[in-house]
């Protein structure tokens, strides 16, 4: 089977040595969280929001391109379906994983799995306008036009407090806002557990979680089995939302710090 790309990244784990934390690190960080209070935009293909996975969407936000307006796009708000299945698909991972989370649907995609990096980008702007505290972003550009304007919104998201989480592509070259220092970057790997974590010390992708044959929602009530780098970022943005259910007041680079302490390769120094 061809896996993602950079998931190779992640078939030998050096160790590496973590940001010392309380002994139980795994129940220090997200021990009894549910993802409570934690606002997640899933920016995506739009969430179908009757599948029984996905639970109530908090809000709905399509993008779309509008010539006439100063920045080229505009929002429509209110309910809207799913255009393929992936959105749905991750916001299912994260339902499943913070069962308490409000899901926003930031639909920025068309029904080929497209969309214009403008689109994009304002879909990231919506969401750190409306303050979510996660950003789940199961796509990444491959535009050097988006270079410039995708590292000015994920700095603008670090350091307002917003936790960008964004997969790496799965094929090899570099997309944005993935291999930005600000965002974590996520590739998948073969693993049954939901909440492993893998870092991988040699970037530009640092994290790795299951992504692999993984059975997923998908649009009009069903679920499949898929692979992709796609269906790995949704298990780290809902572990996000659990450390930032349980440590409200963390920034993104402590957030950060956090998730490389729980991953299953962080050895203390001996």
């Amino acid at each position: 089977m061809s896996l993602p790309a950079w998931a190779e990244a992640f078939e030998a784990l050096d160790r590496v040595t973590p940001l010392p934390l309380p002994q139980d690190a795994w129940e220090w960080a997200v021990g009894g969280a549910t993802g409570r209070g934690v606002r997640v935009a899933v920016v995506d293909s739009g969430i179908d929001r009757d599948h029984p996975a996905v639970g109530q969407i908090a809000g709905h936000v399509a993008v779309e391109a509008d010539p006439d307006s100063e920045t080229g796009t505009r929002y429509v708000t209110g309910p809207h379906e799913d255009l393929v299945g992936h959105g749905t698909a991750c916001a299912g991972i994260i339902r499943a994983m913070a069962p308490d989370v409000d899901i926003f649907s930031v639909r920025v995609l068309g029904p080929n799995l497209k969309g214009k990096g403008i689109l994009f980008l304002s879909g990231i702007e919506w969401a750190l306008e409306n303050r979510m505290d996660v950003v789940n972003m199961s796509l990444s550009s491959k535009s050097d036009a988006m270079f410039a304007p995708l590292h000015e919104v994920a700095d603008d998201a670090f350091f307002g407090g917003s936790v960008l989480v964004c997969a790496a592509n799965n094929v090899p070259g570099p997309t944005y806002p993935s291999q930005f220092a600000s965002v974590i970057s996520v590739a998948a790997r073969e693993t049954e557990d939901p909440l492993s974590l893998a870092y991988n010390p040699h970037p530009p992708v640092e994290f790795a979680a299951r992504g692999v044959d993984v059975e997923v929602a998908w649009s009009g009530g069903k679920s499949i089995v898929a692979t992709g780098n796609s269906f790995a970022t949704p298990h780290v943005a809902a572990l996000v939302a659990l450390i930032r259910s349980k440590h409200p007041d963390m920034t993104p680079f402590q957030v950060k710090a956090v998730l490389h302490a729980l991953c299953e390769n962080a050895y203390a120094p001996t």
